[in-house]
């Protein structure tokens, strides 16, 4: 099964090798037919600690890690591969 890769914006990062990711996904009201917007927050590890709060990353899944963190940040170099 392929994993998923969302893409989200860092708002935290006062965790040693944790980041928290905020995504957010849009999608018309079945009903009222306006846009919806609904966020979640992922924490995400990030080895070198080099993202930063306001920094736009991609997420994606792996093993869990910690209690928490089942997402690992992609880097520039991952991304494209």
């Amino acid at each position: 099964m392929p994993k998923r890769i969302l893409q989200g914006k860092v708002v935290s990062d006062k965790n040693e090798q944790t980041v928290t990711v905020l995504v957010e996904r849009r999608f018309k009201h079945p009903l009222l037919h306006k846009t919806v917007r609904l966020s979640k927050k992922f924490r995400a590890h990030d080895a070198e600690n080099q993202f930063k709060v306001g920094d736009t990353v991609r997420i994606a899944e792996c093993a869990p890690i910690s209690k928490t963190k089942r997402w690992t940040v992609l880097t520039d170099e991952a991304a494209s591969a």
